[in-house]
């Protein structure tokens, strides 16, 4: 394998207008759907404490639920990527979509099931539809960065994954808006009637713009200069499982992901009921809403943060920002664990938010379109996003417990020792690149195909565009 051609005989498409103006177009609708997306999944946050005080349910009993759903998320992600890699962005997001609507009514729906009771039945069946809802949940992640692997150069995606960094944020900042005043004036299954009605608007608006790349949108074919680049041969579940399941570079962010999974998510899903319980916060009250607000943009922040030391400090490179985000989280946690006031808490919970998002940006977002290709992007994705919710399921029913026996005052240690795995890890990955092919294979000449990659190499040489 060598590295990249210094120059390019003819222009890059994305030099032109039309395909400036199209793609546009493409990552609008595709990251307003996601952040739509994301609606109906951080709305469970704002439901957590209210199942408890409508059901009589222990943490550990609601952390059921999310164990479930975490896990099936994480699980059918690593299996749905393969399947996001063949039929394609568009087709797995509107999957997503259909799915997200009909399991988000049916959770809600699930208040109005008097016959079952208040115990162990409708508990399972809540377990089951958020699990199911989690499922279809998978698709829309692999779903963004298949798409966006066709329309974006290598030299340009930690950029552009900032920006669409942002746009999920945007999602999450609107639930974190509403949630809180839906759940106060309306009866608390309405934190999911309503993100699947924005659900389903934005999958309409996904049906009739978002293509899989400039190709299908009638303008030339983009060399992303990744992965895949120079490789002409079958897309199959071999091609893809040599690229991502047996690349030391892929498997180490793999494990790393696991880590910020368990961090993620034991923040996430759990930190609106420890500022109502440990911090004695109503959510409607003026910290709680600037506290949540602040935490977002932070996300925002952390996305841009991320993609541009990436693309500009560390040309290209994802694991050096990577481990700085860790690093914070470390930090971070130490003090949610001291608790040495309610302001150094919020200060905490915003710059975790916005190292969680540097992580998140870099590793789920770019590192599987670097190292799975265009070819294999949804593959790679679904590895890395699996396996942070396999690591998410954890701090469910393992995190209810542990809460129900000692107290908040577990919670943020819990989750230091993983943020500092996952910086060790992306030391060892310090200089990791992706590497395109020697050139197009040559299955149609008769020729052995050329093989996809599976190692990293020197910087590259060629012009990014």
């Amino acid at each position: 394998m060598h590295d990249a051609p210094t120059s390019s005989p003819v222009p890059r498409p994305e030099h032109s207008r039309a395909f400036r103006f199209r793609r546009a177009q493409n990552w609008l609708t595709l990251g307003f759907t996601y952040a739509a997306m994301y609606m109906g999944r951080y709305n469970f946050s704002f439901a957590n404490a209210k199942l408890s005080e409508t059901y009589g349910w222990t943490k550990t009993e609601v952390g059921a639920i999310i164990s479930a759903a975490t896990l099936i998320y994480g699980l059918s992600a690593l299996f749905n990527g393969p399947i996001a890699d063949r039929i394609g962005g568009r087709k797995a997001m509107l999957v997503g979509a259909v799915g997200s609507v009909v399991f988000n009514f049916a959770f809600g729906l699930g208040a109005y099931l008097g016959m079952v009771g208040t115990g162990t039945v409708l508990l399972g069946y809540l377990a089951t539809v958020w699990s199911l809802n989690m499922y279809f949940q998978s698709y829309s992640a692999l779903a963004l960065i298949k798409v966006n692997s066709g329309w974006f150069h290598v030299g340009e995606r930690g950029v552009f994954s900032a920006i669409f960094g942002s746009m999920i944020q945007s999602g999450r900042a609107l639930i974190y808006a509403i949630g809180p005043l839906v759940v106060l004036a309306l009866p608390w299954q309405w934190v999911f009637f309503v993100p699947a009605l924005i659900i389903a608007g934005m999958g309409l608006l996904t049906w009739l713009v978002v293509r899989d790349g400039p190709d299908e949108a009638g303008l030339p074919a983009l060399d992303t200069g990744d992965a895949s680049s120079g490789y002409t041969g079958k897309v199959d579940l071999k091609y893809v499982a040599k690229v991502v399941f047996t690349n030391p570079v892929t498997l180490t962010i793999a494990v790393a992901e696991f880590c910020t999974g368990f961090v993620r998510h034991g923040f996430e899903q759990w930190f609106p009921r420890y500022m109502q319980e440990a911090q004695k916060l109503s959510l409607d009250s003026a910290v709680f809403k600037k506290g949540a607000m602040a935490v977002v943009i932070a996300g925002i922040l952390g996305a841009f943060a991320a993609g541009l030391l990436s693309d500009l400090l560390f040309k290209s490179r994802r694991p050096p920002v990577a481990f700085l985000g860790y690093l914070i989280q470390v930090a971070c946690l130490g003090v949610v664990w001291m608790a040495p006031s309610l302001n150094a808490v919020v200060i905490a919970f915003v710059l975790n938010s916005f190292a969680i998002s540097i992580v998140h940006s870099m590793l789920s977002g770019t590192a599987s379109m670097d190292f799975g290709g265009k070819k294999a992007a949804a593959t790679a994705a679904g590895m890395f996003d699996g396996m942070q919710y396999v690591g998410g399921a954890a701090v469910g029913a393992g995190m209810g417990s542990l809460l129900d026996r000692f107290g908040w005052g577990v919670w943020g240690p819990s989750m230091i020792g993983f943020s500092a795995i996952g910086a060790v890890l992306m030391l060892v990955l310090w200089n990791a690149r992706p590497k395109a092919h020697v050139g197009p294979s040559r299955d149609k000449a008769g020729g052995p195909p050329a093989q996809p990659p599976t190692e990293v190499g020197a910087p590259r040489t060629g012009t990014h565009g």
